[in-house]
């Protein structure tokens, strides 16, 4: 069990951070080898890190919540001098330049979400609805794949679901 003078302390175990965190002791370790957080050995070789590491960890579990992969998380942390912990402000800087990702994700699920019975725009044609969807395959003339599907951003300003659109 954890006492009051042990929480007081300026460095923590990799225990006691997992416990404060609620994050496992091997992802602390996964989060360090990818150069998420960091510790210092002791004589012992032992971990200890920084108290202000639980911040980094929030930072990063909050930014894996919404969607955002750890490289992405690496690359915003390395931008921040001398690997500080982030700030408040630090967070609503690097939140801001996913949004647009975010946006265009959002985009994209909610057209797979509303066009999943219907034409792709791969040029199969063999569905009833390709023929209204997609007639004399429209859709291949602006390249391979399922079209109907593509990110906002792959299409430019055209609207998706507009007939002449894919």
């Amino acid at each position: 069990m954890t006492t009051d003078a042990t929480w007081r302390r300026k460095e923590l175990t990799v225990g006691q951070v997992a416990e404060r965190s609620g994050v496992a002791v091997s992802a602390l370790h996964y989060y360090e080898r990818q150069g998420l957080i960091h510790s210092r050995r002791t004589a012992g070789n032992q971990r200890r890190y920084r108290r202000d590491t639980l911040r980094r960890i929030a930072f990063i579990r909050v930014s894996q919540r919404v969607g955002i992969p750890l490289s992405r998380i690496h690359d915003a942390l390395a931008e921040l001098p001398d690997a500080r912990t982030p700030t408040r402000e630090d967070w609503a800087h690097l939140s801001e330049g996913w949004r647009d990702e975010l946006d265009n994700r959002i985009d994209q699920l909610q057209r797979l979400r509303d066009d999943l019975t219907g034409c792709i725009g791969c040029g199969c044609l063999s569905l009833d609805t390709c023929a209204l969807s997609n007639p004399y395959d429209q859709c291949g003339e602006e390249g391979p794949g399922p079209r109907r599907l593509l990110t906002k951003a792959s299409l430019g300003d055209r609207d998706p679901h507009s007939p002449q659109s894919c």
